[in-house]
Order: structure tokens, then sequence, then C-alpha cells
């Protein structure tokens, strides 16, 4: 074996450090992903803020009567604090699109941006990851599963997040203590939740099915044709620079790890 391609812009799934070891290079395909994810990560902000799938259901059911001034209340996503952890490709393309929603970006990251990618996202630089979640008012996940960031979102840390405020996670699941976040919507100490990604996969916690205060989707948010066949256009591009002699455009570097 001397070329592991990828298929994914994540690479959890593959002892790379191990491979290096064994120098077999590792590639994957990144950015073609990031507005898809971006997208949904947005959709599941609007959808669990405003109550979407209760009204879906509610016509389906043949439930809803007619309009009233009080039914299925929401909250209003403008001039609120969005906490984006994990300021990548992704965290900066869901900022840019926030911003057309009146969202006031707020980030936690390794590094601070750049003073002109900052100034351009209006984004608000807080180094103390647990200060910026007492403020906000959605938090955004956006970082890879690694040993550092497994339950980075714990139960200490949940509960730094206001009552009224909403959790959203499209990067992975183990960053969350998902039994935590469990416990603390069925309690109402976090309104709501839209995840597209979970701690166990396919498994995901039956408690957690039953919340009506949560959007759960099947890992989607870069399901889509032309990301698919960018993804694959990737994969080919990374196999034949290996087989030309080539560094594949894609390799993973110790850097990246």
């Amino acid at each position: 074996l001397k070329l592991i391609a990828n298929y994914g812009a994540g690479y959890d799934n593959i002892n790379v450090k191990e491979a290096q070891k064994k120098k077999i290079i590792v590639s994957n395909t990144p950015d073609v992903l990031t507005n898809d994810t971006a997208d949904v990560t947005i959709a599941l902000i609007l959808s669990i803020t405003r109550n979407l799938p209760q009204g879906i259901k509610k016509v389906k059911e043949n439930k809803w009567l007619g309009w009233s001034p009080t039914e299925i209340m929401g909250n209003r996503i403008a001039g609120k604090k969005l906490g984006i952890l994990g300021m990548g490709r992704i965290g900066q393309a869901v900022a840019k699109k926030a911003l057309c929603f009146d969202l006031k970006i707020n980030y936690h990251n390794r590094n601070k941006l750049h003073t002109l990618t900052e100034k351009e996202l209006q984004a608000t630089f807080w180094t103390n990851l647990n200060h910026m979640l007492r403020e906000i008012d959605i938090l955004s996940i956006h970082v890879p599963h690694t040993p550092s960031t497994f339950h980075l979102l714990n139960n200490t840390r949940l509960k730094l997040l206001k009552k009224n405020a909403f959790v959203i996670n499209t990067a992975r699941g183990e960053v969350i203590d998902e039994t935590s976040l469990t416990r603390m919507l069925q309690l109402g100490e976090i309104s709501g939740a839209g995840l597209d990604v979970h701690e166990n996969g396919h498994n995901v916690n039956p408690r957690l099915k039953e919340l009506e205060n949560v959007i759960l989707l099947p890992h989607m948010s870069s399901s889509t044709e032309e990301s698919r066949i960018e993804m694959g256009e990737k994969v080919i591009m990374n196999i034949k620079a290996f087989i030309d002699g080539h560094s594949p455009p894609d390799k993973i570097i110790p850097n990246n790890l």
C-alpha cells in the first residue's frame, strides 16, 4: 500500500500518523464541501429557531386549524449572537452567510483570523471558549474530531450556554457529549439543537429522537450532486498525480494534523 485516497474532507477514519510512519501517502477532498455544509448549517439555524418541523408536522397531521397570533412561536435570529467554534473554510462560509441574516459573528479558533478577514466577516475573536459560550445565543460547531476536540463540548461547557441558546453541529458528533446534551434538552436547560452528525454514527440516542426541540439529520450537509461529483474528481486527480510521480494536490501533511 502506497496511497490512501480518501473520498471525503475529513480523515478521522484514517490513522494518518501510522500511515506516515509506513511512508504511505494520504489524500482527501477538501474545499468542495464548504458551501454545501454552510448552507445546511444556516438551514438548521433557521429551522430550529423558528420551529419549522413542528409547523410541518401540524399541517401534515391535519391539526392546523388556521392562523393564530400565538401558534408555534419561534425566535427571531436578527441581532442574535452566533458563536462559531472553528473558523476554517466552513466556519468562515457560515459567517459570511450568517451576516445576510443580521447575526452578530463571534468565533473561537486556535488562531486569530487575519485582520482583513475578520473585518470582512465583522467577527469578534474570543481567546477563551468558555467566555464566548456564556455570551452567545447560537453555537455552530466546525472543528474536526481529534483527541483534543473529543467532548470539547462536555457537560461543564454546555452548562455555560444560556437556557434559550441553540446548538448546531454539522462537523463531527464526537465533539459534543451527546448524553449531556440530551439531558439538558430534556430539562429545558438548552432551547434546542440541530444535529447533522451524531456521537455514535447512525446509532442515534433514542432519547434524542423523542425530543421535539431537536432536528436530526443523517449526515447530509454535504450531500449535493455537485459536491459528490467534485469529490470523485478530486480523488481521481490525487491518484493520477501519484501514479505520474507527483505529490497528490490534496496530500495531508503533518502540519495539518
